[in-house]
């Protein structure tokens, strides 16, 4: 089982519920039981799926692009 929550920074992350502690690219280190969990999958492609969707939310759609169309 994965639990997905928020770092302090914003980000969404996700780790195994039986992880105690997690890093985020921030580079805030955190218990992963103090948490407010956001929500509870069953694997890790649901977990991502969920934390990409989150992302999507707070900072809108990722798209990609080649360096001549910029």
């Amino acid at each position: 089982m994965y639990i997905v929550f928020r770092c302090d920074c914003g980000r969404a992350m996700y780790s195994r519920e039986e992880v105690a502690q997690k890093k985020c690219v921030c580079g805030k280190t955190f218990k992963t039981k103090s948490r407010r969990i956001i929500a509870r999958v069953e694997d890790a492609q649901a977990a991502s799926e969920k934390v990409r969707e989150l992302q999507e939310e707070k900072y809108g759609g990722a798209y990609f692009t080649t360096a001549d169309k910029i």
